[in-house]
């Protein structure tokens, strides 16, 4: 399913996850937001859509900030004219044992896997109220079904997402239409491990076992998956794992 009638914000589109969906959704025809810190980056890929024929906008914002998110709600709408979804990407990883008290890391996770999402819904849903539906696609992660050393943060931020994609779709579909899915990956080669500070994590993984992970457009696709169905069909829950992985 070609994907012309959709124009989507993605947060954290400038490398990994958000960057393979965004390049994924414009190959179809969606027209995307690009929203991140990094302008640079942003630009970059924005340059790749257009040489491939997609149409893209360049918003830089900070999902913790409101005012940010309401920027790229406002110059989506005067730029392509309305606003069919949001893919809350962004995200941090930053792994660390309780017992070694990175509170820092704690409420920049908080801030961004938790407050980000929330801050995104409330931009868009107007929007998508208004429109009568519409599509929410929430970047949650196998963390939100099982804990791994050094994860009860993340997991807990995880899991929170989870369950306010479930909240969502009880809430919105029903009543307006508008579809969410809570996109669960388990191990992805992104740069989210180089967030680790936590040398007693950075051990422990160490005696992991080593599998072969899943790329950023395996994610692309799932999310794509989501978004070109009929209206009619709500996919909840998308759980993607590497086939080597337990």
């Amino acid at each position: 399913m070609k994907l012309e009638d959709k124009v989507l914000i993605i947060t954290g589109a400038s490398s990994g996850i958000g960057r393979a969906t965004a390049i994924k959704l414009a190959e179809n025809g969606a027209k995307v937001v690009l929203m991140a810190r990094s302008e640079d980056e942003l630009n970059d890929l924005k340059s790749d859509i257009n040489k491939k024929g997609g149409e893209a906008l360049v918003v830089t914002g900070d999902v913790t900030k409101k005012s940010d998110f309401e920027k790229v709600v406002s110059k989506t709408k005067r730029e392509f004219g309305k606003i069919t979804g949001l893919v809350n990407n962004a995200g941090l990883m930053p792994l660390s044992f309780v017992e070694n008290l990175k509170t820092d890391e704690w409420d920049k996770m908080v801030d961004v896997n938790i407050k980000g999402v929330l801050n995104g819904v409330a931009a868009v849903l107007p929007e998508l109220i208004e429109n009568k539906g519409g599509n929410i696609i929430n970047v949650s992660s196998m963390a939100a079904h099982r804990y791994y050393p050094g994860g009860a943060v993340y997991c807990a931020t995880k899991s929170a997402v989870k369950m306010f994609s479930e909240g969502l779709r009880q809430e919105l579909a029903p009543k307006y239409g508008i579809n969410i899915t809570s996109i669960e990956p388990g191990n992805v080669s992104t740069n989210l491990l180089s967030t680790i500070t936590d040398e007693d994590v950075k051990e422990k993984m160490k005696e992991m076992p080593q599998v072969e992970p899943l790329k950023a457009e395996d994610i692309a696709n799932a999310i794509y998956y989501a978004i070109s169905q009929p209206d009619r069909v709500n996919i909840n829950d998308v759980y993607i794992l590497p086939s080597e992985q337990q």
